[in-house]
């Protein structure tokens, strides 16, 4: 056993926010696990205009202020998404701001977005050699701007050179109405000025656009994000941000605690969105499954829900950075067990099920 396998048990008994600090530190530092493997033959898809190695990549939130993509790429994960990175440095909500919640393999997070600012960055991704791996970078607002709008048509126009995808992030529940620019006026009018801004910075090949939502959703607006996001020339949807629900089957003493619900709980909710937004958008969007992925089986169901590609976070928490290539190889036995060649053959075969379960 390495010390990288032990890793999670040492950091946990550190309060989570400076496990977490700690972890992105030494990863900057170029002190971290290299998976020198290559992912099995099946897996890799070229999708958004970009070559994956495999569907299994690394959700938002975890290098906030892209410190340590580099040393998390070497970790063997199909892409890296950055952020989410707002124009100017944000300090977030007062600590503690981030729980564990063991008995449910979950964490609850009021975070507010915090995260070095647009320039540290920038400044940071310059170097980044495409080469590499793929690192996308997630947009958001400052809590106190006047009109989000403008944070993300500037956030768009500096760093969509720097960017193999954005992702236009309106549904973290720790930003005071952010979630509003989910409605139908306010995020056609975001997106017409993101894909403008895009094309300023970009012309007309600029990295593609991603929009990431809530898995709280009121009747029919799945529907209209998803008609929203095609007319407004979007390439695809991450489902889904944290919940701010608390099913009762919580048992953790942290489970009262305010903010986004991530982990466990969330990957029946977050997949039957996943599953219902497939069935919505069929093959004009690229669908992201977050959510609950912890091991080879939900990583799977993300999949057959509608999910080309797949993000985890929480899960790290309680299993080590080596549950990538886990989910990964178990990936190709499962395929293989249900006679599919390549993984984009599983991609939404059991959608017209699961949107209903």
């Amino acid at each position: 056993m390495s010390l990288f396998d032990l890793a999670p048990s040492l950091l946990r008994l550190l309060d989570p926010e400076t496990a977490h600090r700690a972890t992105v530190r030494a990863l900057a530092a170029g002190i971290g696990p290299v998976d020198r493997s290559r992912p099995p033959p099946g897996l890799a898809q070229h999708l958004l205009g970009l070559d994956f190695p495999h569907p299994i990549c690394l959700a938002a939130g975890f290098d906030k202020s892209a410190e340590c993509w580099n040393a998390l790429l070497h970790m063997g994960v199909g892409a890296v998404e950055v952020g989410t990175i707002t124009p100017r440095p944000q300090a977030g909500n007062p600590r503690p701001r981030l729980f564990r919640l063991p008995g449910d393999a979950a964490v609850i997070n009021r975070n507010g977005f915090n995260n070095d600012g647009l320039e540290a960055a920038a400044g940071r991704l310059t170097r980044h050699d495409r080469r590499t791996g793929i690192v996308g970078i997630n947009v958001g607002a400052n809590k106190d701007t006047a009109d989000p709008v403008d944070d993300y048509d500037y956030g768009v126009r500096m760093l969509a050179p720097l960017a193999d995808y954005l992702t236009i992030n309106v549904s973290s529940p720790n930003t005071p109405g952010l979630r509003d620019l989910q409605g139908e006026g306010a995020l056609g009018r975001l997106l017409d000025v993101v894909m403008e801004a895009r094309g300023g910075a970009c012309g007309p090949h600029g990295p593609p656009v991603l929009l990431k939502i809530a898995p709280d959703l009121a009747d029919g607006q799945l529907e209209t994000i998803v008609e929203t996001a095609v007319r407004a020339g979007v390439s695809g949807l991450i489902i889904s941000n944290t919940t701010i629900a608390r099913p009762e089957s919580l048992r953790s003493p942290a489970r009262g605690e305010a903010g986004g619900l991530s982990g466990r709980p969330l990957f029946e909710p977050s997949t039957r969105i996943l599953a219902r937004a497939r069935l919505l958008a069929g093959d004009r969007l690229v669908l992201v499954g977050v959510g609950g992925v912890e091991n080879g089986e939900t990583a799977y169901a993300k999949v057959r829900a509608g999910a080309s590609l797949v993000q985890l976070y929480s899960a790290l928490v309680y299993n080590g950075p080596g549950l990538f290539r886990r989910i990964r190889d178990d990936l190709v036995a499962r395929m293989a067990a249900d006679g599919y060649a390549s993984i984009a053959e599983a991609v939404g075969v059991d959608a017209a099920v699961l949107a209903n379960g």
